[in-house]
């Protein structure tokens, strides 16, 4: 059992002591072996990432930044931030120059760590132009090429010697500070505290039946929330060995799901599509898989019925949000079909409800705006209060942005959003930065880009082009004119439809949802 009152790195020495030798973390990937640590090791690398933190004079309640990949030292340097009473700010690998300034300056970070490069990218050319645009920005410490010996020398230091509980932060202090895109057009900094990820875990936990002896799996990136908190934090909460994946790669997954006895998973669709399909490829049966948590984006109903049979596991959807965690899921032992045909139901603690535009609940089987009441509230917008007031109810309510109706059993089922975000894969893309960088092309005169839906991903961009009178913008030129503005490539559009007009209202306010409905029969 999850005792929520603990903090993580305390939580991670206690298993050290307990369990020295038995395995905490595993990274597989294509192209190599796979990485091992022990709780032991897990600890002492903690600790001695912790000494080099403080010779870089990290405070309590700083955000550290890390641009890393699913790897072992991203377990090993979160541990070791909240070992100072740092803030662990996680940033997607995807991100180039553009989210990486908005975001280093957002939060005013002192420190950067980043691998040497990944999938062929110099990740450190890229974070000493960070160092040069970020007035913040003071040190950059880079994987493979000079953090052993900055640890080294640290270490060696006579602050090296300082406990690690000097910095104990209180519960209720921020532990995390991640960045998601959103209908505003930049990308807004949720602040989380141990608390609420912590509260997060043990509801999440009870309702799934997690303990000690599951092994959880992380294909997700740990830098996203589903992989940071429902794959790390769940793990080490839980003194579980978990399993992280680099790249993703279906073979090496259900290799790695055979080979370490993987029972749990919580990750997007298509990481489950692809599964499923190499299973019935003759890839074999995970024969421990017990549950498999489908999140990010709506599981097509289809795919988790075959999913049920393939993988002979329980298979089902569940709803969250990086502002609340988790708030539904379905219900293992219930009737399977609830699993598919509804988005969950409230977890423990959990309050759901369904109201019309004026704030008034409305009746079950009714479609209305979704908003929930959690003791796993994110604390608010980094420096933007603004936007945190207009997520957040008078009674304390956050509203999720989603349409939705509950049906007469308390079961949630998502209708539709009323943010404009496109959900590819479970990865939001902001629609309304993109449309301006496309506005601002010579060859557009307009533009909006929709949800298309997609098998594998759930949804894709498509981006509607009203082009200038004599030009005629060609997907090439779209992606290279993205490209040299530095988007990270998920956000590119993956089809370019041009058109004469934009559908309007009266008052001159695009109809996406006729756009849509133009993409369903693409």
């Amino acid at each position: 059992m999850v005792d929520p009152s603990e903090l993580i790195f305390t939580k991670v020495a206690a298993v050290a002591r307990q369990r020295p030798g038995a395995v905490a973390v595993v990274s597989v990937g294509p192209g190599h072996a796979p990485q091992t640590l022990t709780w032991r090791e897990l600890y002492e690398g903690a600790v001695r990432t912790a000494a080099l933190l403080r010779s870089l004079d990290v405070q309590p309640g700083e955000p550290v930044a890390y641009q890393l990949q699913n790897r072992v030292e991203f377990v090993t340097l979160s541990v070791a931030i909240t070992m100072v009473g740092a803030v662990c700010e996680p940033l997607m690998p995807i991100f180039r120059e553009r989210e990486l300034q908005f975001m280093l300056d957002r939060s005013h970070a002192r420190v950067l760590f980043v691998p040497a490069s990944f999938k062929r990218y110099d990740h450190h050319a890229l974070a000493q132009t960070m160092r040069g645009r970020c007035p913040a920005l003071e040190h950059v410490v880079t994987f493979d090429l000079d953090y052993d010996e900055l640890v080294a020398h640290a270490v060696a230091a006579p602050a090296g010697a300082a406990t690690a509980t000097e910095s104990t932060p209180p519960l209720d202090a921020i532990a995390q500070l991640l960045f998601t895109s959103g209908s505003t057009g930049e990308p807004k900094g949720v602040l989380n505290s141990h608390r609420a990820l912590n509260q997060a875990i043990a509801i999440h936990s009870t309702h799934f039946g997690l303990t000690a002896d599951d092994v959880i799996y992380s294909p997700s990136p740990l830098a996203h929330q589903t992989g940071f908190l429902y794959g790390m934090w769940l793990a080490l909460l839980l003194g579980a060995k978990q399993v992280i994946q680099d790249t993703w790669d279906p073979q090496v997954a259900l290799t790695a799901m055979h080979e370490q006895g993987i029972t749990f998973v919580q990750a997007a669709t298509p990481f489950l599509a692809d599964l499923v399909r190499n299973v019935q490829q003759g890839g074999g049966v995970p024969a421990a898989l017990r549950l498999f948590v489908a999140t990010g984006a709506a599981i097509p109903r289809e795919l988790a019925r075959d999913a049920r049979s393939v993988l002979e596991a329980e298979v089902g959807g569940a709803w969250g949000s990086t502002e609340s965690c988790l708030g539904t899921a379905f219900v293992p032992g219930q009737d399977p079909e609830l699993a598919w045909q509804s988005d969950g139901h409230a977890l423990d603690g959990i309050t759901v409800r369904i109201v019309d535009d004026d704030g008034r609940p409305l009746p079950a089987g009714t479609e209305g705006n979704f908003e929930l009441l959690s003791p796993t509230m994110f604390e608010g917008y980094l420096e933007r209060a603004d936007l945190t007031a207009e997520v957040m109810t008078a009674d304390g309510y956050y509203r999720t942005g989603d349409l939705a109706r509950l049906d007469a059993d308390g079961y949630l089922h998502i209708t539709g959003r009323v943010k404009d975000v496109i959900n590819r894969g479970g990865e939001k893309v902001p629609v309304a930065e993109i449309e301006q960088l496309l506005f601002a092309h010579p060859a557009v005169r307009d533009v909006a880009i929709v949800a298309m839906p997609d098998p594998r991903l759930g949804e894709r961009a498509c981006a509607f082009v009203v082009p200038e009178d004599g030009a005629a913008l060609k997907f090439g030129e779209m992606q290279q004119y993205l490209e040299q503005q530095r988007v990270a490539k998920p956000y590119w559009p993956e089809r370019l439809e041009l058109v004469d007009a934009l559908p309007q209202t009266p008052s001159g306010k695009t109809q996406k949802f006729l756009l849509r409905e133009l993409t369903a029969k693409f």
